[in-house]
């Protein structure tokens, strides 16, 4: 009998939900069909976690301390702002384009059958991202390169677009990479 270090089967049944989540048609995922993808049964998932939306919250974590962590990085190693607020929206991107599962998770679209309180997460974690390129903006602003009175907009702006990107990349099954042709959209959006 093979037997899995602590936390290594959490990571399994969260990797196999992630991937779960890819298929592009999107059909609601049950703990039963979770439970034989990861050749266990639901007893076993309920043993890790003690509900599905426990599940989905350890995808929202993952989410947030990478997205944020990465964040934070720009923000250290940038010193201009409009270069940071660059370098996030690419990230973003990008985040997306290599995780399509989450990307349904970060649009909401993965969470319309499940526990209100996700969706709300997740509706915060577009606040935070927002409230990071108005950071980003500001910055910009004390050097020179922005105008104040635009800051707010603009950051607004900047996240609706980025969400528009997600959103296309997940109803085109995963067709239409977030990141393709967006230099010259960046470029507007940071004019």
């Amino acid at each position: 009998m093979a037997t899995t270090k602590p936390g290594e089967r959490k990571l399994q049944i969260l990797q196999t939900l992630a991937t779960m989540l890819e298929q592009p048609k999107g059909e609601k995922i049950t703990t039963a069909a979770l439970a034989a993808r990861v050749e266990v049964s639901e007893a076993a998932l309920y043993r890790h976690f003690a509900s599905k939306a426990q599940m989905f919250e350890g995808l929202i974590e993952f989410i947030e301390t990478t997205v944020f962590g990465l964040i934070n990085k720009i923000s250290e190693q940038q010193e201009n702002g409009l270069s940071q607020a660059q370098a996030m929206i690419v990230m973003l991107l990008n985040f997306a384009e290599r995780n399509p599962g989450m990307t349904r998770v970060m649009i909401g679209d993965a969470l319309v059958n499940e526990d209100e309180r996700l969706q709300l997460r997740m509706n915060q974690f577009i606040d935070r991202i927002e409230l990071a390129l108005k950071q980003a903006l500001r910055v910009a602003v004390t050097q020179g390169q922005a105008n104040e009175a635009e800051v707010a907009a603009r950051a607004h702006l900047i996240t609706s677009t980025v969400l528009g990107h997600w959103q296309r990349y997940a109803k085109t099954g995963f067709k239409q990479n977030p990141s393709a042709h967006t230099a010259a959209q960046i470029a507007i959006l940071l004019a």
